[in-house]
């Protein structure tokens, strides 16, 4: 199991730096040979469904997530969102918190837990670095440009 994670602090409001980071369909645009979908009526909540498409014609799989914790950020208290990887290949969990950061600026911090069916646990460390980078600048492109 590869575990990874990564903090960012943008010069963003807390709530837009949360909307930001949950418009599910723009976490597609920032990985390569990726399509996200959600398959259930918005709003987004406890139990929405997305899904990652990910490859290329019969070489692609789909991870399908479930939000299992949304809690927008309110107030002074942070965003919490969890996702639960419930996939044949990919498994684990993704977390996403959103804070206020120092001078008025969000802190975001990320932290994933994966395990990819086939891969021996050896490969684990590198996968984790491979997911801290993809991830890393999964983040970036998403706090960088709004909608």
């Amino acid at each position: 199991m590869a575990e990874f994670q990564l903090q960012r602090t943008v010069p963003l409001p807390v709530d837009e730096a949360w909307r930001r980071l949950t418009r599910w369909h723009r976490h597609g645009e920032a990985v390569p040979l990726t399509r996200v979908t959600v398959t259930t009526p918005p709003p987004t909540a406890e139990g929405t469904l997305v899904v990652a498409r990910t490859g290329l014609g019969p070489l692609a799989f789909d991870d399908p997530m479930e939000v299992t914790v949304w809690q927008p950020p309110r107030d002074d208290s942070p965003g919490l969102c969890r996702l639960e990887k419930r996939g044949r290949v990919v498994r684990g969990w993704a977390e996403m918190e959103v804070r206020q950061g120092p001078g008025g600026r969000a802190r975001v911090l990320w932290r994933e837990e994966i395990r990819v069916r086939f891969l021996p646990a050896p490969v684990d460390r590198v996968l984790a670095r491979v997911g801290r980078h993809v991830f890393g600048r999964e983040v970036n492109r998403l706090l960088r440009t709004a909608e």
